[in-house]
């Protein structure tokens, strides 16, 4: 039975109508490139005043002709793209480890083996868990369970009845910390806990709760000052979600594709460069059979409860709590100058989710943390042909030294 086509990349209106105005607005940009009175970025400026001559030396109409060419040909490149990642044959089928513990919609797997060093990854709360075991070539949680390391994946699930009443209080001080005493209790002794993007930040705040628990802290592309970079894009994520916030209380969670079209914001033009180069590739090459997993992955998004959403947002990205020392979890403050457990930190330096300066900020406020800078960007620290060795292996080193 022929699977049905792929709704994404959500949300794919958005998607098309940004590729489409942008590739069709082309030929109203060229006047201005012809006077020099585009408003180029610093680092195209040079190069661009550099075409102004042969701008200036060609026929008009011929000009025009081209452009209206290329347009054409990169429009329906990226159409391609679309259409053959949406009818692509690739779903995932890698089957889960053992279920160990369960509460609302939020499981634990254990992904052995017995007597490996534990250690609790804790995904964010706005991403599927499985990127950390997105498939049988890209599996970070079953290399590291080759390599004497016990890891326990926290899948939080669907945002249902119960979890739509959470705030941050309830995810931190309630189930995560009830998922790593079923880790400390099934082990025997503390367990590492690893937070990635989002759960870096849930995961700092947990050692600071149960030090005696957690035997060290790992944060993978954790953001803390979130206007150490541009705050003006952060306060506009902010400013997205105020329109909007009676009716994501009314909902109870703020739906995906309000989600996806908010990481749009950072990089708009991502789907028309990505779908372009899926186009030219080979279907059933490797290369292609990665890239639909991982956008099958970035697609299969969860809803956010209403409350995180307001305090993500508003808090973190709006007035900066963290960094300001105002972000409160159980009525107290999460103040990383208190977290004592050894702490490692991977910051990619190619990071355009969370920019380099906002994870390194947290590091700098942890006494004695280290730091790695991966090559890498934020999703392919964890699934890129360059994570095993510049993430994958530091991880092991650091979750189990006698290995």
């Amino acid at each position: 039975m022929t699977a049905p086509p792929r709704q994404g990349p959500r949300p794919l209106g958005l998607h098309l109508a940004t590729v489409t105005a942008m590739l069709l607005g082309s030929p109203a940009g060229l006047p201005l490139s012809r006077s020099g009175s585009l408003p180029w970025k610093p680092h195209l400026r040079e190069k661009a005043e550099g075409l102004r001559p042969l701008l200036a030396a060609a026929d008009p109409d011929g000009l025009r002709r081209a452009l209206d060419r290329e347009v054409r040909r990169r429009l329906d490149l990226v159409l391609t793209g679309l259409e053959r990642y949406r009818h692509h044959p690739y779903r995932r089928s890698l089957a889960d480890p053992p279920v160990v513990w369960t509460e609302g919609a939020s499981r634990l797997l254990d992904y052995g083996p017995e007597g490996g060093a534990p250690a609790l990854f804790v995904p964010s709360l706005v991403n599927r868990a499985y990127v950390l075991d997105l498939s049988e070539r890209r599996s970070l949680m079953r290399w590291l369970a080759g390599r004497g390391v016990r890891p326990f994946l926290l899948d939080w699930g669907p945002v249902g009845p119960l979890e739509r009443r959470f705030t941050l209080t309830d995810y931190i001080a309630g189930r995560l910390e009830r998922a790593l005493e079923a880790v400390v209790e099934r082990c025997g002794r503390p367990a590492a806990v690893a937070g990635y993007c989002m759960g870096g930040l849930l995961a700092a705040a947990l050692a600071l709760r149960r030090p005696g628990e957690v035997a060290s802290l790992l944060l993978l592309a954790t953001p803390w000052d979130f206007h150490a970079e541009d705050a003006a894009l952060a306060r506009r994520a902010a400013a997205f979600f105020q329109p909007f916030g009676p009716l994501v209380e009314a909902w109870g969670e703020l739906p995906v594709d309000a989600l996806q079209a908010l990481f749009a914001q950072l990089d708009p033009l991502l789907a028309l460069k990505k779908f372009s180069q899926f186009a030219r590739m080979d279907p059933d090459s490797p290369g292609a059979l990665a890239f639909v997993a991982l956008e099958d992955w970035l697609n299969d998004g969860v809803p956010l409860a209403a409350a995180v959403a307001r305090d993500a947002l508003a808090g973190w990205y709006g007035r900066n709590d963290t960094a300001r020392g105002l972000w409160l979890v159980g009525g107290l403050p999460v103040d990383p100058a208190r977290i004592a457990v050894p702490t490692l930190a991977l910051v990619p330096e190619r990071d355009r989710i969370v920019p380099p300066a906002s994870a390194k900020a947290l590091v700098q406020a942890i006494p004695g943390a280290q730091m790695i800078v991966p090559p890498l960007g934020h999703i392919g620290m964890v699934v890129s042909a360059g994570a095993e060795s510049g993430v994958w292996r530091p991880i092991a080193e650091w979750l189990n030294p006698s290995a």
